[in-house]
């Protein structure tokens, strides 16, 4: 299981990495990476995928800067972090706390 206290720790010791994609994605949907930050600071992991390949990861509901819930999906490497995607969730796709999928 991974816990957001050791990713909180990445952040700290910049060892957090970006993909490409993502960070085309993030251009897109006007995501800072000072928001994904404040979205894991503040935030709370609510489903895990311990079976994604090649590190597990897991889905983190925060608030970006602006205070706007933010959905971030991070892996734990070992040693590091990636950010896999970062998105506003949908209402439509989400139950009202943000935490259920419809």
């Amino acid at each position: 299981m991974i816990e957001i206290e050791k990713l909180r720790e990445y952040f700290l010791a910049d060892k957090v990495f970006v993909t490409e994609h993502a960070a085309e994605r993030f251009h897109q949907r006007n995501i800072k990476i000072k928001d994904i930050r404040s979205a894991v600071n503040c935030g709370e992991i609510i489903e895990q995928y311990p079976k994604d390949y090649p590190y597990p990861s897991c889905l983190i509901l925060g608030k970006n800067c602006d205070g706007k819930n933010l959905h971030v999906v991070l892996s734990d490497e070992g040693d590091s972090s990636r950010i896999i995607t970062a998105y506003f969730p949908d209402a439509d796709k989400w139950s009202e706390d943000l935490k259920t999928r419809r």
